[in-house]
Order: C-alpha cells, then structure tokens, then sequence
C-alpha cells in the first residue's frame, strides 16, 4: 500500500503519521520527490483503516499495490534512484540520467595483467574497474580465481588508478574481505542464495545484482527486495542473457528486459553483453542496443591477451577494440539524447 502526500504536508505530520504507521507493525518506506512525498506501507497492511488513512488532510490519496516487490516497486518511489560509487570526490553516480561504463578482465590473474588493463579501459573512458577474484565455474577443474589474493591485486589496481572496483562474492563468509570493494556483484548463479542477499541488506555498499539464467523479471525483483528489505537500497540490476533453446550464443540477451524493468523499478539498470553472447564480435552490437534501449550503463569484459585467458577469453575484446566500441557507444548515447 502507498499513501500520497499532499505537497504541503509539514515535515512534523510525516513524522507523525510515520509513527503512528509503525506503531501498527508497519515498515514505512518513505520516498520525496519534487512534488510528491510517499509513503510505502510494508508488512500487514489490514490493520490499516484505509478510509480513515484517505480522510486526512495531509493525504492526497491511497493505493494498494498487488505485486509482491514493494520496495524496489517505481509506485513506492517514482524518481529513479541514484546511487553514489565510491568517495564522493569520485562523482561517479549510477541511474537517472548518468551513464558509466564497467569494464575490466572475466578474473584477476596477474599484478602486471590487472594493472595494465585497468590502465587502458581507463583511457578509453571506463569508469569502473571489474574483475573476478572469486570465480563460480561449472566445472570443478576449471580455474576459479586467485581469491583474497586477487581482492588485494584488485585494490591495488584501483590504489593507482582512482578507480572504484567491482567484484563478485560467492559466499557470506568472504563479506569481511570485501570491506574495501566499491560494488559487490551478485552473480546469475547466486541470484536466489537468499541468506546471502539477507546479509547483503545490512551494509550499504552498492549490491549489482545480476539476472538468473533462467530466472523471470519479478523473480530479480523479488531478489532485489530481498537486500532493500534489510535496509541497503544500493541495488543495481544487471541484464546478462537469458537461457534459451538457442545455442548459437552462449545465452539470449533479453534487450526488452530494459525498458520492462525501467516501467516496473526505480532501480538503475546495466547491460553485460559479454555473458549474453559469449562471442567477442557480438558485444560491440549488443552494447549500441542496450544503450538505445535505455541502459544505465554497460559491463564489458576486456582482456589484454584473450586466447590465453585464463576464464572467457571468447568473450572478451582487446583494449583496441574496447576503445572503438565506447567510441561508438558514446555516438549512440548523443542520438538517444537528441
């Protein structure tokens, strides 16, 4: 349930009716926008006498909401949220009408790989910096990262260039090691470890969150709510493809997901067209869609030697080619906006 406010509702009959929602075992979700404030009523909302609620004079209205996402729900919050990256002097600032680029290696293999790619995507006009130090593969044999020793290679990565990091975590049990990370990456894989996601709510660093492989839009919503429910409403979606019958492409990238996600929540959404593919040619394309299509943002997995990458060199495009493909991007950009 949500309750309007009028615009001349006083800060002091907020915090009033906000008590007294509370007071009857409501969460009170409080969204103020240029001419609206909002009030999302989470929890048992029969206890509520509507009609009472809708005869004050400082409601506008009240409505009930029938999907079962509330706090990532755009009607609980209408302006798109902005989330703050890194030290405020960074200015980085994801959702709205702000637009950044991730980019970086599919895992952390070397001091000299790491640094020297972070350096180049930089140049091109990456923002933030990605890497895979905790690695889920589908075969046990396969490399599955340096671990803390990648976290430590990472932030040193991000010591000498200035910029914020992302990587994913695997488990509740590595949390600590992430103190120092800028945002923490939830994997498709992990989509559903709902204790994880628990844990996620009760810190405020940025949570990306990314789509299940097989998973629908309500069900990353619901995930979604899972960390804003704890109290952490830093949550960033990410699109990374779908599982399909098709098996040409590594996965089927979901482009309607964008505008989809941007009707039902208030939340930034980014695009990884480099897991939606799987092929290297296919991520320049893919990514001038995602953008005409809305994103927020890209993740572009970038390798300095691809063939012998350790994990998903396929997927990954040399700096040069990164640096056409944001050259191209930025084009796109500038057309959407005119």
């Amino acid at each position: 349930m949500i309750a309007v406010l009028k615009p001349n509702a006083t800060k002091e009959q907020i915090e009033k009716l906000t008590k007294w929602l509370e007071d009857r075992g409501l969460k009170v979700n409080l969204s103020q926008g240029e001419f609206y404030t909002i009030l999302g009523l989470i929890g048992d909302v029969s206890k509520v006498d509507t009609d009472l609620l809708e005869g004050l004079d400082m409601v506008d209205s009240v409505k009930r909401i029938s999907e079962p996402f509330k706090a990532a729900n755009r009607k609980f919050h209408p302006d798109d949220t902005v989330i703050e990256v890194g030290t405020p002097t960074a200015g980085i600032k994801i959702g709205g009408s702000n637009f950044h680029i991730i980019a970086g290696p599919c895992s952390v293999e070397s001091p000299e790989q790491i640094l020297d790619i972070a350096k180049s995507v930089k140049a091109a006009g990456a923002t933030i910096l990605r890497g895979g130090a905790f690695k889920p593969r589908t075969s046990p044999y396969d490399f599955q990262g340096m671990r803390s020793d990648g976290l430590e290679l990472l932030l040193e990565a991000k010591k000498q260039t200035g910029m914020p990091i992302i990587t994913e975590i695997m488990n509740v049990t590595h949390l600590p090691l992430f103190e120092n990370v800028d945002i923490i990456q939830v994997g498709a894989r992990n989509m559903q470890n709902f204790e994880l996601l628990k844990e996620l709510g009760t810190i405020k660093t940025p949570v990306l969150l990314k789509r299940g492989l097989a998973n629908t839009l309500q069900e990353l919503l619901m995930s979604a709510e899972y960390i804003m429910a704890g109290g952490n409403h830093n949550v960033i979606l990410c699109e990374r493809g779908i599982r399909t019958f098709e098996t040409y492409t590594r996965n089927t990238l979901d482009l309607s997901a964008i505008p989809v996600l941007a009707e039902l929540t208030h939340l930034p959404v980014i695009v990884d067209p480099s897991h939606a593919s799987g092929m290297a040619r296919l991520v320049e394309p893919m990514s001038l869609a995602a953008v005409a299509a809305g994103a927020h943002g890209l993740m572009i997995e970038v390798h300095n030697d691809p063939p012998n990458a350790r994990c998903d060199g396929a997927q990954s495009l040399t700096p040069e080619q990164f640096a056409e493909t944001v050259t191209k991007v930025n084009k796109i950009r500038k057309a959407v906006e005119a």
